[in-house]
């Protein structure tokens, strides 16, 4: 077993190169750093690595997904349909107990759509703030995601902070 330090930094690499691959929309990459059912000891001949529910994740608004083709595939959809997608961490805080860990943290992101006009590269840049907890397992690979849970931080609306005043 390494040092709880060494164990910390190398969660923090994980999780990074887990917001690095979404950025450059590398699906190759996203998909060996989740787990596998062979990564947890289950037999893949008898279980189907789609359906087997080992992995999980909630993306903004979205219901849970379970299971690698599940989670994969939405990761596919939103590399398919983003042009442009930047994330910011903040507030990352890691946690490690034996073999699991968990990263908290804030998703400061940036992100782009299709230009609306030909000719222009990239779509209105717009921001979002998210936090996210992002919990791994050790394997002989490494760290790799066991889920993913991300949701929106509601902006306050000007409107309530004159709440207090009279009618």
């Amino acid at each position: 077993m390494s040092a709880p330090h060494t164990d910390v930094e190398q969660v923090e690499a994980a999780n990074t190169a887990f917001y690095e691959a979404v950025e450059r929309g590398d699906f190759e990459q996203l998909s060996k750093l989740w787990l596998t059912p062979t990564d947890l000891g289950i037999d893949e001949t008898y279980h189907d690595p789609a359906d087997a529910g080992v992995i999980s994740c909630v993306h903004p608004g979205w219901p849970v997904l379970t299971g690698r083709g599940e989670v994969l595939r939405s990761y596919a959809l939103i590399m398919a349909n983003t042009d442009y997608i930047q994330f910011f961490l903040t507030d990352v805080h890691v946690s490690v107990t034996g073999d699991t860990a968990l990263v908290t943290c804030t998703e400061n992101i940036l992100s782009g759509g299709p230009a609306p006009d030909a000719g222009e590269e990239l779509g209105p840049l717009v921001g979002q703030l998210v936090v996210a907890t992002n919990v791994f397992r050790r394997t002989t690979e490494g760290w790799k995601m066991w889920s993913h849970h991300a949701s929106p931080v509601l902006a306050e609306n000007d409107d309530d902070e004159n709440d207090d005043t009279p009618a």
